[in-house]
């Protein structure tokens, strides 16, 4: 179009609009004829244009159908309805890496209704979501810079990885804490990473992961609990691993600015308030104490393991991460 317009106006002397409206009847072959008269040189550059018109159009055809052959164009469109449903997540897990452990991580992160991404390089990935319910997946390279941003990992809560290989792990993490320093992110991601030694859980942990499990290890772990203590094991597995069941034990930290700092575990009442039970703390130094007495002080940045209901649990997160005294304890 520019080329024909340039043409028509230093041949012939046509204006502007004129030589636009000429090159597009021309360029496009509709058969309008000519707007006004055209020099012998404006003839030939005519007949020029409508053969390089046809050609390119012609080529333009041939790579569209190529690309559809390919299903490049449908892979894009597709990529780019999922890229809508990933803008639209927050605190999601982006699980990189497809295999039978990603295949029950999803499964009971469904169940719990926490959002997820999976991420891996494969073209099966496409076959395998339908298969395993994944219902947000992407095909790239997950410790790519282009595959984080795509996953919307700036708006995570973490990143699982879950590769057979230890280098791919390794090269994942590495990647994840270069993102949160060269993007600098208000907190840093929550990253597990799965290993088949005892070696490389070390090599992880040192490399940045925050909770590295083994499945070779937790297999021994259980295996030997139910062999020394079943009805403890029965136990825990009808009230805690089950999803259906409400009964639920998690880790809270004590802020600094809670109003609970430095006060002993009865003065909270918090078995009282939320009707939880305070089963563990572990305190900033990293000392466990179990079945922690009344009179045991609660210090700043120390955590506590609570069982209890969801919605309990719920609460006393609330009252431990309160900066003034519940109006329950006001006249306690």
């Amino acid at each position: 179009m520019m080329i024909g317009t340039l043409g028509y106006v230093l041949i012939d002397n046509f204006t502007l609009m004129d030589a636009v409206y000429q090159t597009g009847i021309t360029f496009t072959t509709v058969g309008f004829g000519e707007i006004a008269p055209i020099s012998e040189a404006g003839r030939i550059f005519t007949i020029t244009l409508v053969i390089a018109g046809f050609a390119i159009f012609s080529s333009a055809v041939g790579v569209l159908i190529a690309e559809l052959n390919r299903g490049n164009i449908v892979a894009i469109l597709k990529e780019r309805r999922m890229l809508y449903k990933i803008a639209r997540l927050k605190k999601h897990y982006v699980v990189c890496y497809h295999n039978d452990y990603t295949i029950e991580v999803t499964k009971q992160l469904r169940e719990n209704h926490i959002p997820f991404v999976v991420i891996d390089p494969r073209p099966e990935i496409e076959e395998w979501a339908v298969e395993y319910k994944y219902p947000i997946h992407l095909q790239a390279e997950p410790h790519a810079e282009l595959a984080m941003l795509k996953a919307h990992l700036a708006s995570a809560k973490g990143l699982i990885t879950l590769s057979d290989s230890i280098a791919d792990n390794i090269a994942l993490i590495a990647s994840v804490r270069l993102f949160e320093k060269e993007h600098l992110l208000p907190r840093p991601y929550y990253v597990i990473s799965a290993a088949e030694s005892m070696s490389d859980v070390e090599k992880l942990k040192k490399l940045g992961a925050d909770t590295v499990v083994s499945p070779t290890k937790l297999t021994a772990q259980r295996v030997s609990a139910m062999a020394a203590r079943p009805d403890m094991e029965n136990l825990l597995e009808e009230f805690l691993y089950k999803s259906e069941n409400p009964l639920d034990m998690q880790e809270i930290i004590v802020p600094k600015f809670s109003w609970a700092v430095l006060r002993k575990l009865k003065e909270t009442h918090i078995r009282q308030i939320t009707n939880c039970s305070v089963v563990g703390i572990t305190k900033k130094d990293g000392k466990f104490i179990s079945m922690p007495k009344g009179d045991v002080l609660i210090n700043s940045e120390s955590k506590l393991l609570v069982i209890g209901t969801q919605k309990g649990i719920k609460t006393t997160k609330e009252l431990i991460r309160g900066r003034e005294k519940p109006k329950e304890l006001k006249f306690v």
